[in-house]
């Protein structure tokens, strides 16, 4: 269904994935370096995730990859948002120049992000048949 959006629309819709993620994250992890580095990263996952879709057997459309991953990545970005007071002390200390040996991060956190991504990729898979 979503994958027989004309090209156009499934940009606009990986572009504005990008720009709730890439916002989130500038927003939650203050720094310059995450204003530059987020945008990058996520670029280079779309790019990434097309390029996989077309090695596989199935051999998988661009236009299917483009829905997987606009819906993935709000899917992280929902997974995130209960972690988000943590990433921002951890950065602000990280920037203020602390090292820690380890980032302790409570497994609900995880369980989140991870249950969040597969809910978004499934929903994403379901749209696109």
């Amino acid at each position: 269904m979503l994958a027989s959006l004309p090209l156009p629309w499934l940009l606009l819709m990986a572009a504005v994935a990008t720009f709730v993620f890439c916002s989130a994250m500038a927003a939650w992890i203050p720094g310059r370096r995450g204003k530059v580095v987020f945008p990058l990263v996520s670029l280079a996952c779309c790019l990434g995730i097309v390029l996989v879709g077309q090695f596989q057997y199935q051999h998988w459309s661009p236009r299917h990859m483009l829905v997987l991953y606009s819906f993935a990545w709000v899917g992280i970005t929902i997974g995130l948002f209960p972690s988000r007071k943590l990433m921002r002390r951890y950065a602000e200390e990280i920037n203020r120049g602390v090292k820690r040996e380890k980032y302790p991060l409570p497994a609900r956190y995880v369980v989140a992000a991870v249950a969040s991504v597969v809910v978004m990729s499934f929903l994403a898979y379901g749209l696109t048949q």
